[in-house]
């Protein structure tokens, strides 16, 4: 079976693009990384939320570390970039390459991000951040995860599952 880590952002945005690889085959592990969610309650919200629905579903999951400051020093000159800018392509391309790293600490030669599910994000914004960590060696499984209904099956599972909905993407400047 293939092997693949899924860089998710919150249980919300998880619960269909889990499902869908799991059907392509993937032997998935969540990989919950996002040092970007502001403030530090509302990332213990999301966390424990997909902590919830992980353990609820047998799905094999791993918390990466809250290194916010890292984070900050990285999107530094672009806080004032509007919503889909600049600091939207660098953030999706820390976390990415964060999710990359772990991959290859964990032997896993596949990995995708369930930020594409949502309607918020460019996709190909976010193919272009993966696109730009092609030197690392692992297959970034390029799915977009909002086509063909899947946005509207993850609000679907979120109503079914009664999963916390946040409001804004989560840093603290896309909260306007």
């Amino acid at each position: 079976m293939k092997t693949l880590l899924l860089h998710a952002c919150c249980a919300v945005c998880m619960a269909y693009p889990i499902q869908k690889l799991k059907e392509d085959g993937y032997d998935v592990t969540v990989f919950f990384y996002n040092p970007n969610i502001s403030p530090v309650l509302e990332y213990e919200r999301r966390r424990d939320e997909l902590i919830k629905y992980c353990e609820k579903m047998g799905y094999k999951y791993i918390i990466g570390e809250f290194n916010q400051s890292d984070w900050l020093e990285f999107i530094k000159g672009f806080e004032n970039e509007p919503e889909k800018g600049k600091r939207c392509n660098l953030c999706f391309k820390f976390r990415l390459e964060c999710t990359v790293k772990k991959a290859i600490e964990l032997g896993i030669k596949n990995y995708t991000t369930t930020l594409t599910v949502s309607p918020h994000k460019v996709s190909r914004e976010i193919f272009n951040a993966a696109d730009s960590l092609s030197d690392y060696g692992i297959n970034f499984v390029r799915e977009d995860f909002k086509k063909h209904d899947g946005f509207l099956k993850t609000m679907k599972l979120a109503r079914e599952n009664d999963f916390y909905r946040q409001q804004y993407c989560g840093c603290e400047f896309s909260i306007r």
